[in-house]
Formats: C-alpha cells, sequence, structure tokens
C-alpha cells in the first residue's frame, strides 16, 4: 500500500524547511526607515518603499506622490537618479 496524498516523510518536512529557513534568510529586504545598499533602488526595500540617501546614509522611506502622504516632519521629495519620490525629513 502507497502513501496517500496527505502523508508527507520526514524527509520532505526537513526539505520544507531548510527552504523555508533559506528564503527567509537570503530574502531580508530593509523594513521603513532601516538601512540599505543602493539608493533608488526598490529592491533592497519592503514593498512601498525605495532607498534613499538620507542624512549621511541611505534609508528606506515611503514611496509617496505629495506631502500629504507623509508624516508632518517629512516632505515628499524626488529620489536622485529616479522618477520615484519618498518621504524624507525635512531638512
Amino acid at each position: 500500500m502507497g502513501a496517500t496524498d496527505q502523508e508527507v516523510s520526514p524527509m520532505t518536512r526537513h526539505i520544507y524547511l531548510f527552504a523555508l529557513l533559506g528564503a527567509v534568510a537570503c530574502g531580508g529586504k530593509s523594513d521603513l526607515g532601516e538601512e540599505c545598499d543602493t539608493p533608488g533602488s526598490t529592491d533592497d526595500c519592503v514593498p512601498g518603499t525605495v532607498c534613499t540617501n538620507d542624512l549621511g546614509g541611505r534609508r528606506c522611506r515611503a514611496i509617496c506622490a505629495e506631502d500629504s502622504q507623509c508624516a508632518p516632519t517629512d516632505a515628499c521629495n524626488g529620489v536622485s537618479g529616479t522618477n520615484i519620490k519618498s518621504c524624507q525629513p525635512k531638512k
């Protein structure tokens, strides 16, 4: 008698576990406000954010179209080298 569709071998469980752990470890994107590597990149950051030069560093900032989408302490400004705007601290 063969295995049913609902039975999963211990080896298959381990493969799924390692695949999941690998995806989490390798697919880490920076969250809003966290440091990132490549200015203008949306690949470094979680969806809805872009890597923006920020006061001597680079941080993932929320993508915006106008100031009203940003916190009162931020302004919706262009990200250098792109056609994207992000909520950046007012200077």
